[in-house]
């Protein structure tokens, strides 16, 4: 890992535990192993950090979880479609990176436009907007009952949002949580089938 890489790291760890204004430029340095003016070398300040962590989380949360704009190969099955969500959900709760951000969005929304419009992004705008896709098509495949596929997006997927951030604050549910969200995609699955 470069000296750039482990600044963002750190970073991300600080900020998401002491949130963006009970963190600074000198802790940074200090849990990277330099010192203040050489982290300057790398970065311009603190924001300009905080700008190339939500770039980095952008970019990875685009690649290995998906978007309206990416939503990867339709499922074809119960199982499928299952297996896909689930993972999704997965990928969300325990990538490392994606799980601190998520803590310092749910802190910081309210500081500054950008992070408002990250966080509803991730928690519900984007998150719907892909599933309306993906549940469209497979309406249009015959999977799915012929519905308004938004409406049933938003029936999917804020249950799920809701557990998530559970689990965040208690992390010791987190079995039970899965369950439940598991639960919940199968009864979703099996009351908007088109297959008997």
């Amino acid at each position: 890992m470069t000296t750039k890489e482990k600044i963002l790291e750190e970073a991300l760890t600080l900020f998401s535990k002491n949130g963006y204004d009970g963190t600074s430029v000198d802790q940074i340095a200090e849990r990277v192993g330099i010192k203040a003016p050489s982290l300057y070398k790398h970065y311009k300040g603190k924001e300009d950090i905080l700008n190339a962590i939500i770039d980095a989380a952008e970019v990875r949360y685009e690649e290995l979880f998906g978007s309206d704009r990416n939503i990867g190969k339709l499922p074809e099955s119960k199982d499928e479609f299952i297996r896909s969500t689930m993972g999704k959900i997965s990928f969300t709760m325990h990538d490392p990176m994606i799980r601190k951000i998520r803590k310092f969005l749910i802190q910081e929304q309210f500081r500054s436009e950008r992070l408002a419009d990250i966080t509803t992004r991730h928690q519900l705008d984007g998150i719907q907007r892909m599933y309306t896709k993906i549940i469209e098509g497979m309406m249009n495949k015959g999977l799915f009952i012929k519905d308004d596929p938004k409406l049933l997006a938003t029936e999917l997927t804020a249950p799920v949002v809701l557990w998530i951030a559970q689990a965040d604050r208690q992390p010791h549910c987190e079995k039970e949580i899965m369950d439940s969200i598991e639960k919940h995609i199968r009864h979703f699955y099996d009351v908007y089938t088109n297959i008997q």
